[in-house]
């Protein structure tokens, strides 16, 4: 086995050496290594500094350098020994040339090895350029943070899974994040759900050389303010620095909640159109139905009276009589009804009377019953061990009584026979006399429950909502409330509560 013997490194002499750095654009100075004086220099490096080559050689550091402190030949000496021992050295220096310009320099000391002797190699590149293109970013990136800092819009650059890679100032006020305290690592995981999922399939969506999308979400900031924000979206991909998802968004809950009033606005005419238009027809209808009624009431008491007189019939007619005298007692509900939704309609004073809730139970028991006998349910009624006096308009409140039963009696008509029934209970809670009208139907969503009450809302195919809204209407204007609730096993119960007459308890 032969072993080779290593070549030693190449070494150049210095004249072979001068002729390759003559051919360089760079800036070389060869120096000593051991008096670390002057012993060459390049074409470019005395076009730069205006001195020939023979002017060149005699100088020293004070020669070619700034006059200041940090420019010592001591300093400029030290240096390039400290090249002699590590092999390389770098270091900012100004060069100052024969007229007197000075030149910011990034210069690279190099111990290069000739068959002469060791020389150290000084490149020298003018950085003045670059040096006020640094000073003019850092004034551009001043100015531009000023002019950010009262803005209202919000940068910040996303990861695909909402992570923050950047977020700007104004970004971190409008996230509730104060001074001092770090912002969120996950932008996404502060919106609301709906708006989490709409982010992030954005985010998605927005891929490089694609147009910015819009979005509007919600999110909870850090102090649990809930705020909307409009923004738009596009992938970047700054070189090495920054790559993701640009975001830039501005808070919009000041537009959103107007929005929002306009629209509850717009509702609340639309629902009193339809209350207005709902008055009209029943003020016609009161008087054009009161004349028909009051005829029907005049045939009804001829009838009597002819039975009255008339021996004959007398003994036949026990049951038409008792037919006739409960059409009479319809024919007087409707016309005391028909006057008090005059009366409620055109808003004239309204005449209350303290009255025993369960009193009023009782008045309506018999329509109620009526229309439930049609409808084959059965309807259980529970009164109050005494009495609970309010104060109120009688009719109007047995109005809502017999249409939250009769709406009751309507759903329970869905169901078999054995299924059919309906509870209606009077009680007392606390200083209010409750009625509670239940049944045993398919129940309410939560979600509806809220809405049943607005003039919109309506279970019936062909219904108009406008019953309970008149309900409620009528039930606050006696300071009561109303409301829905499951009921149970099954089913929905409708109550409302009235205030006790106090020096009646």
């Amino acid at each position: 086995m032969t072993t080779t013997t290593p070549e030693p490194p190449m070494r150049f002499d210095l004249a072979d050496f001068k002729r390759m750095m003559e051919a360089l654009s760079i800036c070389i100075i060869l120096h000593d290594a051991q008096t670390k004086s002057i012993l060459w220099a390049n074409p470019s490096a005395c076009e730069v500094l205006g001195f020939t080559l023979e002017e060149l050689l005699p100088l020293k550091a004070p020669d070619m350098s700034r006059r200041s402190h940090e420019y010592r030949r001591e300093i400029g000496r030290k240096w390039l020994h400290d090249a002699v021992l590590r092999g390389r050295n770098m270091v900012e220096w100004c060069y100052r040339a024969k007229n007197g310009d000075e030149i910011m320099s990034e210069a690279i000391a190099t111990l290069v090895s000739l068959s002469e002797r060791d020389v150290i190699m000084v490149q020298f590149r003018d950085i003045a350029r670059e040096e006020l293109i640094k000073r003019e970013m850092k004034r551009l990136e001043s100015r531009l943070k000023e002019f950010m800092q009262d803005s209202d819009e919000g940068v910040a650059v996303l990861r695909a899974d909402g992570g923050i890679e950047y977020i700007s100032d104004a970004g971190r006020k409008l996230l509730g994040v104060r001074p001092g305290q770090h912002p969120p690592k996950n932008f996404a995981e502060m919106c609301m759900d709906g708006s989490r999922e709409e982010l992030l399939e954005l985010l998605t969506l927005a891929l490089p050389d694609a147009i910015s999308f819009p979005i509007r979400y919600q999110l909870v900031q850090k102090n649990g303010a809930r705020r909307w924000h409009q923004a738009t979206c596009r992938y970047i991909e700054i070189e090495n620095d920054l790559k993701g998802h640009l975001l830039h968004f501005h808070d919009v809950t000041d537009q959103v909640e107007a929005e929002e009033a306009r629209r509850r606005d717009q509702t609340a005419l639309e629902y009193l159109a339809r209350h207005n238009a709902m008055g009209e027809m029943a003020t016609a209808i009161a008087h054009e139905l009161s004349q028909p009624l009051a005829a029907i009431r005049n045939f009804l008491e001829g009838s009597m009276l002819r039975i009255d007189n008339n021996a004959a019939l007398r003994e036949h007619a026990e049951g038409i009589v008792w037919g006739l005298q409960n059409a009479g007692r319809q024919v007087d509900h409707a016309a005391a009804i028909i006057k008090s939704v005059r009366e409620y309609v055109v808003k004239l004073e309204q005449t209350e009377a303290v009255i025993d809730l369960c009193e009023i139970v009782g008045e309506v028991r018999y329509f109620i019953e009526l229309k439930a006998a049609e409808a084959g349910v059965a309807v259980t009624v529970t009164s109050a061990p005494s009495a609970l006096p309010v104060s109120c308009e009688k009719v109007l409140i047995g109005q809502v009584i017999l249409n939250l039963a009769f709406n009751a009696i309507e759903e329970m008509s869905r169901f078999d026979a054995p299924m059919r029934r309906i509870d209606i209970a009077c009680e007392r809670v606390g200083e209010t006399a409750l009625l509670t009208v239940s049944d045993q139907g398919g129940g309410i969503d939560a979600g509806h429950r809220e809405r049943l009450f607005d003039g919109f809302f309506s279970s019936k195919v062909s219904g108009n909502g406008i019953g309970l809204a008149l309900c409620k209407n009528i039930v606050a204007r006696h300071r009561g409330d109303i409301w829905a609730q499951p009921a149970q096993p099954r089913g929905t119960s409708f109550c409302f509560a009235l205030p006790l007459v106090k020096n009646h308890i």
